[in-house]
């Protein structure tokens, strides 16, 4: 759907933007919170983060808006550097871009984007949220990757095939309305 490296880019932006808020909330709420709220003593974990001091990343407890300020620079780099071309030629391999239905080769290009973001996100989480209070092990730290690997990946293929890509190719479509209808009738 983007034609050039501006649009590429604006399209990444828009994907990350609401990708970390969906993955911020879902780790703080769903893989982490009620660890949260048993360590505080809390009954919501709005509640044991604010008493925690935050949320603990590299061993330091920081505000939920610095965290997500953070996956936002990762997912971002990762994704334009990493992903997103990776993901564009693996689904390539499979089907011929101009031969393909859209719908289909942009939903091999989502599952591939899955598959690959996924376990890099999910490894850069487990270094950011590991437990460095307790020590460092590396077979700890793989263990919490493979768990997060697994906690996230089923939330990743959902919600960007059916939730956020769609979000993101109408949000798309709406900025780049002019440019989009001039390619379409050439």
């Amino acid at each position: 759907m983007p034609r050039n490296q501006f649009q590429r880019m604006v399209f990444a932006f828009i994907t990350v933007v609401i990708t970390v808020h969906a993955y911020v909330f879902y780790s703080l709420y769903v893989i982490h919170g009620s660890m949260f709220m048993q360590i505080t003593g809390e009954s919501h974990v709005l509640d044991a983060i604010s008493k925690m001091g935050g949320v603990p990343v590299f061993g330091k407890n920081i505000p939920i808006w610095a965290v997500v300020l953070i996956e936002f620079a990762l997912a971002y780099t990762i994704e334009n550097i990493l992903g997103s071309p990776l993901s564009f030629r693996l689904a390539s391999k499979v089907f011929e871009p101009g031969k393909t239905h859209p719908v289909l080769f942009e939903t091999a290009i989502i599952c591939a984007t899955v598959g690959i973001m996924c376990p890099v996100m999910s490894l850069a989480a487990a270094f950011l949220y590991y437990n460095y209070d307790a020590g460092f092990n590396m077979w700890t730290l793989l263990a919490e990757w493979l768990k997060l690997v697994c906690y996230n990946f089923p939330f990743a293929f959902f919600t960007q095939l059916f939730f956020i890509q769609p979000t993101v190719r109408t949000i798309f479509k709406f900025i780049f309305a002019k440019d989009i209808k001039k390619h379409s009738h050439n």
